[in-house]
Formats: C-alpha cells, sequence, structure tokens
C-alpha cells in the first residue's frame, strides 16, 4: 500500500523508498492507478466539508475536541434538547449558508460523468446535493429537517428556525454575534447562561419533542439506508473514501465490506483512518485539493 502526501515527499511502505512528488503528481497517479476504468462508489466523512467551512470532530487524526451529542441523551432529556436547540439557534443561519467546495463539484462532474455510481456520505450538511450530486445516501440524515419524536411529523429547519427566533426574541438582537464560531454538530458554542432561559418549541400537530433528522452518536442508522449503502457496494468496482477516519461503524463497515469483496480502496484523508491497511493507496492531503485533478487527469469536465 502506498501512502502518498500531496505535495511532498511521499513513502511506499511497502518498500520505504523516497518518492520524487514535488508536485503531487505521483499521487494523482497512483489514485488513477487505483480508480482508472473502475465503476467507483465514493464514502465520504466530515474532512469532505471542512474546506465549505464547517468543523469536524477528528481531523488530522485528533481526538475529539469537544463531546458529540448523544442519541439517547437527546431522547431522554429536556436539558439536552434545551442545550442543543439553543446552540443550534445561534449556528444555524452560518452552517445553512456553507456552499459545496472544490471536492464537492469533482464528485458531481464523476457522477455525472457515469464513473461515479454513488456516494455514502456521513455527513448532514446536504452539500453534495448542492454541488449536483444525484445518488446520495445520507448515512446519518441531514440537519435541514426536523422529526417529532412522538408523531413522526416532519418540519423544514429554516421554518422551525424562524419560528425559534419568534418565541426567543431577545436573540433577535444578538444571535448572530453568537454564531461566529460554527461546531461540528451545525451549532455553535455557548455559555450554560445563554442556554437556561432559551425556549424551546414542540411539534406543530402533536407538542412532541422534535429532533434535527440526523443521526446522533450512539443513534442507530435505518435499516433502508443501510441496505441503499450495500446495493450501492455491491455495485463497485472500487471504493473511494475522502475526509473520513472511519472512526465511526456506519461508514466503517462498508469499507470492511468492500474490502472483504477484494474491491480496491483508495483513501484521501488528513491524518490515519482506520483502513490504512486495507487501502491501496492513501494519500495525505486535502480533497479539495486532490479530487478535481483526479477529473482533469480522467478527461472529465467540471462543474
Amino acid at each position: 500500500m502506498q501512502r502518498l502526501s500531496s505535495p511532498g515527499p511521499s513513502v511506499d511502505s511497502s518498500t520505504g523508498a523516497d518518492d520524487s512528488d514535488s508536485d503531487g503528481s505521483d499521487s494523482i497517479e497512483a489514485l488513477v492507478g487505483v480508480l482508472s476504468g473502475r465503476r467507483i462508489v465514493a464514502l465520504t466523512g466530515a474532512g469532505c466539508s471542512t474546506e465549505s467551512g464547517i468543523p469536524d470532530y477528528r481531523g488530522k487524526g485528533r481526538p475529539p475536541a469537544r463531546s458529540p451529542i448523544q442519541h439517547d441523551a437527546f431522547v431522554r432529556r429536556a436539558d439536552v434538547r434545551q442545550r442543543y436547540w439553543a446552540r443550534a439557534t445561534a449556528g444555524w443561519e452560518r452552517f445553512s449558508q456553507s456552499q459545496p467546495n472544490a471536492a464537492h463539484h469533482a464528485l458531481a462532474a464523476l457522477e455525472a460523468a457515469g464513473t461515479l455510481n454513488g456516494i455514502i456520505t456521513q455527513n448532514v450538511d446536504r452539500l453534495h446535493h448542492a454541488a449536483g450530486s444525484r445518488r446520495v445516501i445520507e448515512l446519518h440524515g441531514a440537519l435541514a429537517e426536523v422529526t417529532c419524536l412522538s408523531c413522526g411529523t416532519r418540519e423544514t429547519r429554516d421554518a422551525l428556525h424562524a419560528r425559534l427566533l419568534e418565541a426567543n426574541p431577545e436573540w433577535l438582537t444578538n444571535w448572530r454575534a453568537r454564531a461566529a464560531a460554527s461546531a461540528p454538530d451545525g451549532d455553535t458554542e455557548l455559555p450554560t447562561t445563554e442556554v437556561e432561559g432559551f425556549r424551546v418549541l414542540d411539534c406543530l400537530v402533536c407538542d412532541g419533542a422534535l429532533m434535527p433528522d440526523v443521526v446522533f452518536f450512539g443513534g442507530t442508522v435505518p435499516q433502508e439506508k443501510v441496505a441503499d449503502a450495500w446495493s450501492l457496494i455491491d455495485s463497485a468496482e472500487a471504493l473511494l473514501i475522502v475526509g473520513s477516519s472511519l472512526a465511526v461503524y456506519s461508514g466503517w463497515r462498508f469499507v470492511r465490506g468492500a474490502a472483504e469483496r477484494g474491491l480496491p480502496i483508495a483513501i484521501i484523508n488528513l491524518g490515519p483512518t482506520r483502513a490504512d491497511d486495507l487501502c491501496q493507496v492513501r494519500i495525505d492531503a486535502k480533497a479539495g485539493d486532490i479530487l478535481p485533478r483526479l477529473v482533469s487527469r480522467l478527461r472529465l469536465p467540471l462543474p
């Protein structure tokens, strides 16, 4: 397996040889060698969206900088829901205005050309859709939708955001200033004193508790999404992992399944991943730097 950095020197871990790769060309050629002429499925994680201004939990192999929202705690505890919705209200405008970056557009170009069969994403930001990708399986859902935990009624996040601002008029003056620092869950950090007085709203139909239509940490991915993702893996001749350390099982299982099927695996990620010993090539670089060059090397048009 080759572990390559672009730009900069690369090391073939099987030989320890030092290869010249000052412009990243060796990295791209190694990637092309694994993917060219094969039907590709992409598995994307938070590192695919960091260049759009959305932070990740474990960038460059570091441990999480904050404790993520726990699915069970959100469902059971009103104080956890209050903390989440206060922080999410402060962070929503900035999060919802994020735009696709070069990596998203490159993946959309690969799909439009028939090279990429689809995307399995761990992200909840809908940026793949915004870039033009059509077949996207959102393993963890999307923050753009909200669902009632009691009756299942759905509401758009934008509509709920408007209601939350109306119900918390003291935020109308200051909430944009509070949104200065985004966090991975589409929220922002707030002191406890700012959370305690926040009014949480309930379902318009049954007054049940509302939850973003996502799978928080410790939650279960719906079986229909798992089945759809396996169907994509079964259609693939190669797996491309973009921006994920694969620390979470929901994505890791598909990488392990791809390896068991004998599919070649390529990784573009800053920092180590759980699949480093399973892949044929890993490039330690930003996805937005590498994927457009892959598209160009394959002579495909970018949007």
